[in-house]
């Protein structure tokens, strides 16, 4: 009987500090100062722009913690505890991977795919699906320079289709303070370095936001027995968080439309999101 009185006593107190965390702290997000098109330091990116509706609706103010987000990340971040151990660092991190096993995630908030992004007007224009480039013919693709990376669905396909000969190596995490990967594509792309390249769809935005989407063709993959091209992205909080977790979620739904028009506004290609099935330990 004592034990019980004591485990719903403490219960009680832990709901009652979890509500006080999110009546009066501030919107805490875990963010990357230099990953366009998600987040910048000057605020911009649309996860940050998410952010800020949310922590409007909360009457909250919006406070950031800055890190690469790269190995260390999470720990440097949303598991990092305050130098006083009241509290963490942040609370929030907006785009993951659901299911992502670091953290516990949210519902998903959209769902993109990798595309194939092709420059126009350098002799590949014909080409209007994968397929396609994978049966041109040899001498043809003599001249043709795709981006690889060290990782990823997209050097997956290069290599079972007979294309890593064609690929131009470069880093998914590049460790440059002035450039990430998406960056440093479009320049890449836009110069001439590259014609083509496979990107994760926020990425492909990117690009096609700062090159001009008349001067690309944009051809989605489709995923397959063995290669998966389209994923679910969800927000993040610390495992034990689940009232933050639900209130996310909450807004989540109550800003489905204005969360998909802030995303489209980068020129992301959504896809529909898949029917969600929360982990056991959701």
């Amino acid at each position: 009987m004592t034990q019980s009185l004591f485990a719903i006593t403490s219960l009680c107190c832990t709901l009652l500090f979890s509500s006080a965390v999110l009546a009066n702290d501030a919107f805490k997000v875990c963010a990357d100062p230099l990953h366009p098109p998600y987040s910048l330091k000057d605020g911009s990116g649309f996860e940050n722009d998410i952010a800020a509706v949310f922590a409007k609706q909360l009457n909250l103010p919006l406070e950031f913690t800055w890190f690469p987000q790269r190995i260390g990340f999470i720990r440097n971040t949303l598991r990092a505890p305050l130098a006083d151990n009241k509290g963490y660092k942040c609370n929030v991190v907006m785009g993951v991977p659901t299911g992502y096993d670091l953290a516990l995630t949210t519902k998903p908030y959209y769902h993109s795919s990798y595309v194939l992004v092709i420059a126009k007007g350098r002799g590949w224009d014909d080409i209007t699906s994968p397929s396609e480039l994978a049966d041109a013919a040899e001498k043809r693709l003599d001249n043709l320079k795709i981006a690889m990376f060290d990782r990823g669905p997209g050097t997956t396909w290069l290599h079972r289709n007979g294309l890593i000969d064609q690929g131009i190596p470069y880093q998914t995490m590049t460790g440059d303070n002035e450039n990430n990967t998406a960056m440093m594509i479009n320049k890449d792309l836009r110069a001439g370095k590259i014609d083509m390249v496979i990107l994760w769809g926020p990425m492909a935005g990117y690009v096609l936001g700062n090159g001009g989407t008349n001067n690309y063709n944009v051809i989605p993959l489709k995923s397959n027995t063995g290669m998966k091209f389209d994923f679910s992205i969800s927000m993040a909080v610390r495992y034990g968080d689940k009232i933050r977790k639900e209130r996310l979620e909450k807004l989540i739904d109550e800003n489905a439309q204005t969360i998909q028009d802030i995303i489209q506004s980068y020129h992301i290609p959504l896809l529909p999101i898949p029917k969600y099935i929360p982990r056991d330990d959701d």
